[in-house]
């Protein structure tokens, strides 16, 4: 494969930093930038990049690398427990999508195999730019964004069978009588070897390749493999992000998937660039604005119908309305395989040229535009949960019947969601004998929950009448144990709409988001952030504490190791409220010892005032053998006892002149 010489990959690098630089200052989506980037560097913007098919084949390795990443990050299990809402909903988008495209451009004098091709074109979605905002949204496992995941890998499937039906279509031979079967023995054959290889030969090899701890050999294999596994799939007509998603799903399997991903991150960022770029020149900016109404109509033709028809097929899987609608504003662009469909149909005469830069100029344009509407999707969801819609659309419908609670279950606890942490917390609640009641949206768990006899009620919990049939209005307590930050907000305001005393702990992935979450009622608000950073204190404040001298009492006995190991949780909830300052720069962790002859030896905390003369707190003290984490104002020191204190530097030796530590030696 050539690549561009070094001053094109210069000029695109360069311009794209440049534009996403003000695209930060304006707060718009980086993708937005690379597409702009794009259409001022192209051939039909400035002419910056004379080498465009070379950066188009630089761009398809972006996209090898973003579906090689996303496997490695995919947990089949999650999509498994999807499969109803994947399967109906996509073939629904699909199929639906298609079948309307080829209506309308029918009606508008295409000829039948044109007008199919263009059905074809308008039913796939971006799987690059969907995913990518999921992920730097961290929604990828929202409830929308597992079907919209999944619907997504189910239209890269069907690019295989649109392929081989376009040279049908053009009245053209696909290559042999035999071509048809021949692929679909070559596929079987590709999937196969993925099987096998992700079962014994690829854990084996990364297996040898870690061993060397050679961490350039392990990113070639790793490279290598995702590479070469996608080579295999397109050698035997598959897509080459198909096959990039399955060398993911193989290396993801391993136990070394974590370093992989972590190692191929950098070169997928660089080489996705390329691609958003590459896209952008294809747009011929005068031929689109020599007709934008023309233009400007069918983009927004395009996202409304695909939006619609993916929204009903949402409903049509069983889906609550909110979410299906968010899945339709997710998947209502036109997608990069499309460019690729686009090519064949192009040669065989499908899609003329002037209908081919129409084409470029409506899919560059809904790509442009989805980053807003994937941002917008949460507020519409919002308000089609408020809206005054039959049940049967603010729940859902799925198969596995009524499970409302008993009408006399008062003051226990509701549990919303059922992911590992309800199902810790339920497990806690059972075998304490506290009365519980779940609510969760995969209808596969409520399933599974059910048999096992557990209360469980299937649907979105952000609806009233669902609570309601939950007993949220009863509840003691109710935990929210949601990963989507969106849909826990909603959530906690329903609940504090229908209970005011209800004591409401939430879980969030984000520390941002517990402002918010309070100030919708939440009493406690649990973020994943902060308790990962509270932890990982606690390990640094157990290693300081146990690396400073130990002090040896008047008997000659040494106290036991500062801390137990451990940082008691009143100790780190006090260093977090100690100041604005994180541990770290100036701050440092001191043992101290109070001396009999100084002034701190007989005063109280409140007296001697260590925060408000020298901005030092304590955190703990050793008083003999025992050790005393729970301090207040009132707490005397006596001489000997050892203080553990937090503060600068500086103002730490001010402290430690007036307990006398120096003088006690």
């Amino acid at each position: 494969m050539a690549l561009p010489p070094l001053g094109d990959t210069v000029v695109v690098l360069g311009l794209a930093m440049l534009v996403l630089l003000a695209c930060h200052r304006l707060r718009v989506p980086s993708i937005v930038g690379f597409l702009l980037t794009g259409v001022v560097a192209g051939p039909h913007g400035l002419s910056l990049v004379r080498s465009v098919d070379e950066v188009g084949k630089l761009a398809e390795v972006g996209v090898v690398f973003l579906l090689f990443t996303i496997g490695m990050e995919f947990s089949l299990e999650s999509l498994l427990r999807n499969r109803l809402a994947v399967l109906l909903g996509g073939a629904v988008q699909i199929l639906g999508t298609l079948a309307v495209g080829a209506l309308i451009a029918w009606r508008f004098g295409w000829p039948v195999p044109q007008a199919v091709f263009a059905g074809m074109l308008l039913s796939l979605s971006s799987t690059a730019v969907v995913l990518k905002l999921l992920q730097q949204r961290g929604e990828v496992d929202a409830a929308d964004g597992r079907v919209i995941f999944g619907i997504l890998i189910l239209q890269d499937l069907a690019i295989v069978p649109m392929i081989v039906l376009a040279p049908l279509l053009a009245g053209t031979s696909a290559g042999g009588g035999g071509s048809a079967g021949w692929l679909l023995l070559k596929s079987v054959g590709a999937l196969a070897a993925v099987v096998v290889g992700a079962r014994w030969v690829v854990p084996a090899l990364l297996h040898q390749v870690a061993r060397t701890r050679d961490r350039e050999l392990f990113l070639l294999a790793v490279v290598v493999l995702g590479l070469g596994v996608a080579w295999l799939t397109a050698a035997a007509g598959l897509s080459l992000a198909l096959g990039a998603f399955l060398a993911g799903l193989m290396v993801g399997q391993s136990l070394y998937s974590h370093q992989a991903l972590g190692s191929t991150l950098p070169l997928r960022d660089v080489f996705m660039s390329f691609f958003f770029v590459s896209i952008g020149m294809m747009l011929n900016v005068r031929e689109a604005a020599a007709q934008p109404l023309t233009v400007l109509a069918l983009v927004g033709g395009v996202l409304v119908l695909k939006a619609l028809i993916a929204c009903a097929g949402g409903v049509a899987a069983g889906l609550p309305l909110a979410t299906a609608a968010a899945v339709g504003l997710s998947l209502c662009q036109i997608g990069e395989f499309s460019f690729i469909l686009s090519e064949v149909g192009t040669a065989h005469g499908l899609l003329p040229g002037p209908a081919h830069q129409l084409f470029l100029a409506v899919s560059v344009l809904s790509m442009m535009g989805t980053p807003f509407l994937l941002g917008s999707r949460n507020t519409l969801a919002d308000a089609l949960a408020r809206a005054q819609l039959p049940a049967w659309l603010q729940r859902g419908w799925v198969g596995v019947g009524s499970s409302a609670p008993p009408s006399t279950l008062r003051d226990h606890l509701l549990i919303i969601g059922l992911g590992f942490t309800g199902q810790t917390v339920a497990r806690a609640a059972g075998a304490a004998g506290i009365p519980y009641h779940a609510i969760e949206l995969n209808p596969n768990t409520v399933r599974a929950e059910r048999a096992r006899g557990h209360p469980v009620t299937y649907g979105d919990a952000s609806q009233e009448a669902l609570l309601l049939h939950a007993g949220a209005q009863h509840a003691r307590v109710v935990v929210i144990a949601l990963p989507d930050p969106a849909t826990v907000r909603r959530v906690a305001h329903a609940v504090r709409s229908l209970s005011p005393v209800a004591r409401i702990i939430a879980r969030t992935r984000f520390v941002r988001e517990i402002g918010a979450l309070r100030d919708l009622g939440a009493d406690e608000v649990i973020a994943d952030e902060h308790e990962a950073a509270m932890e990982a204190l606690s390990g640094a404040l157990d290693s300081y504490l146990l690396s400073s001298k130990v002090p040896e009492d008047p008997s000659g006995a040494a106290h036991p190791p500062l801390a137990h190991r451990a940082v008691p949780a009143s100790v780190l909830s006090r260093l977090a409220r100690a100041g604005s300052e994180p541990l770290g720069g100036e701050l440092e962790i001191r043992a101290v010892r109070v001396c009999g002859g100084s002034e701190a030896a007989g005063a109280s905390l409140r007296t001697l005032a260590l925060p408000e003369r020298f901005g030092v707190t304590v955190l703990t003290l050793w008083r003999g053998l025992a050790v005393v984490a729970d301090l207040d104002g009132e707490t005397e020191l006596q001489p000997d006892d050892m203080l553990v204190a937090v503060g600068r530097r500086e103002r730490l030796g001010a402290a430690e002149a007036l307990l006398g530590g120096s003088a006690c030696g």
